[in-house]
């Protein structure tokens, strides 16, 4: 199977399109570059909002790519495309938010044994061996959304809280549960990804030193 057809379904495109939209930005960011500069603080405003109201937006968040699928793959619907635009505009805007005078990337990709996901990235905000039941009513606040628009806006909330603490997040991985999210059923599978994000990060070592029994 080639790499060109694993990376076929919608998601995975999503994915892959913000990613690499995100480190380019991010690149040029980091190397103060004006064009970045800018357009990273055009996204900013854009956080917490939904797509479209910006005019101002519409340049950078651009979908040709996805009229463009791999070979082997079909076009995305209409209704796919929408659902794809706006996932990458929240995806785009909260991290323009989270790169905000951090002097390192603050999109990070998954690497094997170290989570970029929301859920790890939760988790890591918290002490280790402890949950912090604010910091974890927020993830499960998140969780229960009733909309895109509602979701977004408490995604902002936490990655304030993660840029604080210069805590990097997989802004692919976001884009690609964001699209999921919209569909029916959606919200339940991108519910479990981050519970298993965040229980996956107890396997780091300092995990070690939570008592046996505490159900956690």
């Amino acid at each position: 199977m080639s790499t060109d057809t694993v990376l076929a379904t919608p998601r995975k495109q999503i994915a892959r399109l913000a990613a690499t939209c995100i480190g380019q930005w991010q690149r040029g960011y980091l190397a103060d570059q004006s064009q970045a500069v800018a357009a990273l603080a055009r996204l900013r405003r854009g956080a917490g909002r939904e797509a479209g109201q910006l005019p101002d937006l519409w340049d950078l968040i651009d979908l040709g790519p996805l009229h463009e699928p791999p070979a082997g793959a079909r076009p995305m619907s209409e209704h796919e495309l929408v659902r794809a635009e706006d996932a990458l505009h929240v995806a785009f805007t909260l991290w323009a938010l989270h790169q905000q005078s951090r002097p390192q990337g603050m999109h990070q990709g998954d690497q094997p044994g170290k989570s970029r996901g929301l859920g790890a990235a939760v988790r890591q905000m918290m002490k280790p061996g402890e949950i912090d039941e604010p910091l974890r009513k927020r993830l499960i606040r998140a969780g229960t959304a009733a909309d895109l628009t509602a979701l977004s806006q408490r995604l902002r909330d936490i990655v304030v809280l993660l840029r604080r603490q210069d805590i990097a997040l997989d802004y692919g991985l976001l884009a690609g549960q964001l699209y999921t999210w919209q569909w029916p059923g959606g919200a339940d599978t991108v519910r479990r990804e981050w519970g298993r994000s965040f229980h996956a990060w107890h396997d780091k070592p300092a995990a070690t030193e939570l008592p046996s029994g505490s159900g956690q």
